[in-house]
């Protein structure tokens, strides 16, 4: 075996040289020693937009941003030891979200692997069965040079591959780690590689054809539907409603929308008992995830449609165990020859009562907002979402947030919208924003909760440095507010309650903001916020409410709709 300094040096310029003819196009390092060959390597090579990062959870979050936006992975980097650890939370959140990410650690040699050696742990197999791979690269040795760009076209193909996710590159290095890199072995002529979804098969076509008859169905878009053209294209001629989550691309304006009808108001609708009844469908088409709504989901459970679910992974988010066929396929392909072979159908009571109750529900959640003096959660995410210029991003953090957009923002265009919601957690979504708005270079708003950022207030390490404009609206009702909407909140004591669930934090998030250089505004009205949402700089936003008038806000809302749709 013959290792150098410039053997190492050249053979992490090749995997990196590798991954960016495959499509990198960014690398997220925190500082570290150990990491010294594979950072300068990312560093060297022009065309890799590099982004240090102190904290190596932050760091993995930003990286997770990159991949959820692009589609593409960052690289992600850092030193050997429990530096590594940190990376495990972005790691499980991308497998489970089916977020491509190329994750490295750098680690000691063979030699100093059990003898108790500083910053030395055992990263074999480090997150387990939360990534699609493991590779432990060895020490570089250039009488395999013949074989690193495979080896970097092997790690690059596992995660963008058919079941996306992360994939854990382990590089041992040995002192001396500053070397010079040499020629680079010449890339080699190879297959593309494959980054879509499995072909659904002839019979599973069928069976979708089939279903498509049905007079009471219903399309659920979520999740990961990148080009709606086809499924709104096939809604309008079946004549179905589309139940549209904010992420699918899907809930747009009736002039975007292809004649489909597009509902937004599905959870509070669904509220209304005899509205739901009345919407029951026969068939219901799943594309995507399922909605974040629990009363849109628990109505579905109960509505004994036939429930087909289309994927463009392999796995299937099904709690309730109501889908009775998982078909895996491009949505793309999918929908477009479904949508080819269908024949319009003519209107029906069916989408006409979608249509009222939709128009219903939508006219009394607009009065209500135009009535209100002051901002209220809801009305914050709508106000958020509606004045977002066309071409920005929306990172919307877990608990309260997603479900105010879901439950409440109407249809918009030209907005994307992202959140962790692989597992729903709240950690990293601040360096998630930063992510976004890093790879897409468009302006990012994140709509987050105060508990939510304090999690990751790291984030915000370096921000006014970065070439990003973001905005941070955070919802300050000093506390976990959505506990309050849970049987906790009735069955526990006030005391207790607030000690356990309520969590009361004091932090002044203007001294936050202050101490990383970061303009700050407290707005309390829709006025002030389309106001500081209007100029370009990276500054956070920051709404007062209370907990327990929240819980009534959402209330008085539930209850102007089930008034609206009694009278329809």
């Amino acid at each position: 075996m013959a290792s150098s300094p410039a053997t190492t040096a050249t053979f992490c310029a090749t995997i990196v040289d590798e991954w960016v003819r495959l499509g990198v196009a960014h690398a997220v390092v925190s500082p570290g020693s150990r990491s010294t060959p594979m950072a300068i390597a990312l560093s060297s090579n022009p065309k890799i937009a590099l982004h240090v990062f102190h904290d190596e959870r932050s760091a993995s979050f930003a990286a997770l941003g990159i991949g959820l936006q692009s589609g593409m992975p960052a690289v992600l980097l850092c030193t050997s030891g429990t530096a590594a650890a940190q990376f495990f939370a972005a790691v499980i959140e991308a497998n489970y979200a089916h977020v491509p990410m190329l994750v490295c650690t750098a680690d000691r040699p063979p030699e100093l692997q059990g003898v108790g050696a500083p910053q030395t742990i055992n990263q074999t197999n480090l997150y387990g069965n939360f990534v699609r791979k493991f590779i432990d690269v060895g020490i570089a040795d250039d009488s395999k040079v013949s074989k690193w760009r495979a080896v970097a076209r092997d790690a690059f193909s596992t995660t963008v591959g058919v079941n996306r996710g992360p994939c854990h590159v382990n590089f041992p290095f040995r002192e001396p780690l500053v070397g010079v890199a040499e020629t680079l072995p010449a890339p080699e002529t190879h297959t593309p590689v494959r980054m879509s979804a499995d072909v659904a098969t002839a019979s599973e076509r069928k069976k979708l054809s089939l279903a498509l008859r049905a007079e009471r169905g219903l399309i659920i878009a979520g999740n990961g539907i990148d080009q709606p053209r086809f499924i709104l294209d096939l809604a309008a001629k079946l004549n179905w409603p589309v139940v549209a989550d904010p992420r699918s691309n899907c809930r747009v304006v009736p002039e975007s929308s292809h004649g489909a009808t597009v509902v937004t108001c599905a959870d509070v609708m669904m509220r209304h008992q005899a509205t739901a009844e009345s919407l029951t469908p026969t068939v219901v088409i799943r594309i995507g995830d399922p909605p974040v709504s629990k009363v849109v989901n628990q109505w579905l459970a109960r509505c004994g449609a036939d429930q087909i679910a289309v994927t463009q992974q392999p796995t299937l988010i099904d709690p309730d165990k109501i889908v009775t066929t998982h078909i895996v396929g491009s949505f793309n392909e999918l929908f477009m020859e479904m949508s080819r072979g269908t024949q319009s159908k003519p209107d029906s009571e069916w989408i006409r009562t979608w249509k009222s109750c939709e128009r219903n529900a939508r006219t009394a959640l607009d009065a209500r907002f135009a009535e209100l003096q002051h901002l209220t959660e809801p009305l914050c995410a709508v106000t958020v979402s509606e004045s977002l210029q066309p071409g920005s991003n929306l990172v919307v953090s877990s608990s309260m947030p997603i479900r105010d957009l879901e439950w409440f923002a109407p249809a918009r265009d030209g907005v994307r919208v992202f959140s962790n919601r692989g597992v729903n957690g709240i950690d990293g979504v601040v360096s998630t924003a930063v992510g976004v708005a890093l790879s897409s270079k468009a302006p990012t708003a994140l709509l987050i909760g105060d508990i939510a950022m304090l999690h990751d207030s790291n984030g915000l390490l370096n921000l006014v440095r970065r070439d990003v404009q973001l905005k941070i609206i955070v919802i300050d009702n000093e506390g976990g507010g959505i506990f309050s909407f849970l049987p906790q909140a009735e069955s526990l004591d006030g005391t207790q309650f607030e000690q356990l669930f309520g969590t009361p934090h004091s932090v002044d998030f203007e001294s936050l903001a202050k101490t990383h250089g970061i303009p700050f505004s407290w707005v309390t009205t829709a006025d002030d916020l389309r106001r500081e949402l209007g100029n370009t700089a990276t500054s956070i936003i920051a709404v007062r409410t209370d907990r327990k008038l929240n819980v009534a806000d959402h209330n008085d809302l539930y209850e102007a709709v089930a008034e609206a749709l009694t009278k329809k």
